[in-house]
C-alpha cells in the first residue's frame, strides 16, 4: 500500500498542528509558571516588608521568640501551596503531551494494522504463516504499549500520592515547630 501525495500532504499537515499545538500548550504552561513565581515574588516581598515592621517593633526577646514562631508556620504552608501549585502546573502541561502522544500513537497503530491488513489481502499464495507472524507481532506490539501506559499511569499516580504526603507531613511538621515554640515561651 503506497502513500498518495494527498496522503502525505494531510499526514505532514497534521504533523504540524500537532508541533504547534504541542509548542502553544508549553508557552501555556511557561506563562503559568512566570504568573505564579511573580505572583509569590510580590507577595513575599509585602510580607518581608510587614515583617519587617513586625520585628522592628519587637521590645525583648519573648516578643521576638513569639513573632518568629508566628511566622514559621505560615512561611511553611505558603512553600507547601507554592510546590503544590508548581506541579499542578507542570502536571496539566505534561497531561496535555502525554494526550497528544497517545492519540498519534494509537493513529499510528490504527496505520499498522490496517496496513498490515491490506498487505495480508493482497499477500501471494503461501504467505499465510508469514502474515499471522506478523499479525502477532504487531498485536504483541500494541499490548506491550498498552501495557507501558498502564505502568506510567501507575508510576505518575504514586508519584503525585508521595508528593501530597510529603506536603501535608511539611505543613504538619511547620505547624508542630509553632505550637511547640509558643508553648516553651509561654
Amino acid at each position: 500500500m503506497a502513500l498518495t501525495a494527498d496522503q502525505f500532504l494531510a499526514a505532514q499537515k497534521a504533523s504540524v498542528e500537532t508541533v504547534f499545538g504541542l509548542t502553544t500548550k508549553a508557552f501555556e504552561g511557561v506563562e503559568k509558571l512566570i504568573e505564579l513565581n511573580v505572583t509569590t515574588a510580590k507577595t513575599a516581598l509585602a510580607e518581608a516588608g510587614s515583617n519587617a515592621q513586625a520585628v522592628l517593633s519587637v521590645k525583648d526577646a519573648q516578643e521576638l521568640l513569639a513573632l518568629q514562631a508566628s511566622l514559621f508556620q505560615p512561611i511553611a504552608e505558603k512553600a507547601a501551596a507554592y510546590s503544590r501549585h508548581l506541579y499542578d502546573i507542570v502536571q496539566g502541561t505534561q497531561g496535555e503531551f502525554t494526550k497528544a502522544f497517545e492519540a498519534k500513537a494509537a493513529e499510528a497503530q490504527s496505520t499498522l494494522v490496517n496496513l498490515v491488513d491490506s498487505a495480508s489481502k493482497n499477500a501471494p499464495a503461501g504467505s499465510e504463516t508469514a502474515v499471522a507472524i506478523l499479525k502477532s507481532a504487531v498485536a504483541a506490539a500494541n499490548n506491550a504499549f498498552e501495557s507501558v501506559q498502564k505502568a506510567v499511569k501507575q508510576a505518575s499516580d504514586v508519584a503525585e500520592a508521595n508528593f501530597t504526603a510529603v506536603s501535608n507531613s511539611a505543613v504538619s511538621a511547620a505547624k508542630s515547630t509553632a505550637q511547640t515554640a509558643t508553648r516553651k515561651r509561654a
